[in-house]
């Protein structure tokens, strides 16, 4: 039997599920058409920005229909918080990865799995946006406490690779990889997501065991693209960045056969800034 992943930063869980979702569009109908097409196994969701009561109110019709949900809120209330959806109930939950500065930020959760390709562990990150390293100094801190971060989470990220068992951490990575990931990567060299550090961070993960999925499922186009500004008209030309995607072992990632980002089809259907990546493996 095939399984089934996806993630996505739904940008405030509340207004993806209620807001956002006239039309039969919204985060709902698309989790109950996603099943009913691919039949989903797994959502990793970030910037619920919500505690879990309030999630779990927003999803209550998916959770009265027999998703589990697990959850990883912040401290700093309406900002960050990850989740995860399962269609089986999860067999251990880690909150973090053993960071004092970050675990109860609401930026990274795992869950293990039984499922019938074997024993997963999935895992949500919300990793920092960061900034361009300028004079100011809200800049200065927000791009030294992405460099943190990084230095961390990629220590965790080099022990977890070699766990045996499948493993896919996926979510909003805020580091496009390379060039073919922006539209406008020419106009975008100095921007926070694209540096040159940040890029090397993901190409040293790719080289100790990690594979990007979606990556080597187009591996000749530009994107597929996952996120754009909500501001002009970005997603109209589709002006935008591969951000979100699904990083895998190698057990897992030899098994991955299809991949989507599901774009809205116009600009006032979408239920985030962000899309949908859902990879199937089998």
């Amino acid at each position: 039997m095939p399984l089934t992943i996806s993630t996505v930063n739904v940008n405030g869980i509340r207004a993806a599920v209620k807001h956002r979702s006239e039309a039969n569009r919204g985060l709902l109908p698309w989790l109950e058409s996603e099943l009913d097409s691919s039949g989903l196994d797994v959502v990793l969701l970030q910037e619920v920005r919500a505690d879990e009561e309030l999630a779990r109110e927003a999803l209550a019709p998916a959770l009265d229909a027999g998703w589990h949900l697990t959850m990883s809120e912040s401290a700093v209330k309406g900002h960050a918080g990850v989740g995860v959806l399962t269609r089986v109930a999860p067999t251990a939950v880690r909150v973090g990865f053993g960071s004092t500065e970050f675990d109860d930020l609401g930026r990274y959760l795992e869950v293990d799995l039984d499922t019938d390709l074997g024993p997963l562990t999935a895992a949500s990150l919300y990793l920092p946006k960061g900034a361009a390293l300028s004079d100011a100094e809200k800049d200065i801190a927000k791009h030294d406490e992405k460099v943190r971060f990084m230095d961390e989470f990629g220590a965790h990220l080099a022990r977890l690779v070699r766990r045996r068992r499948h493993v896919v951490v996926g979510g909003d990575w805020n580091i496009a990889p390379a060039e073919a990931d922006i539209k406008n990567w020419k106009g975008n060299l100095k921007s926070p997501g694209f540096l040159p550090h940040e890029r090397a961070w993901v190409a040293d993960l790719l080289s100790s065991g990690w594979r990007d999925v979606v990556r080597e499922l187009f591996p000749d186009e530009s994107g597929p693209y996952s996120w754009w500004s909500w501001r002009g008209k970005a997603f109209d030309n589709d002006s935008g960045w591969r951000i979100d995607y699904q990083l895998a072992n190698k057990a897992l990632a030899a098994r991955a056969v299809k991949g989507e980002v599901a774009r809205a089809a116009a600009y006032d259907l979408r239920w985030s800034d962000h899309a949908p990546v859902t990879v199937r493996y089998e």
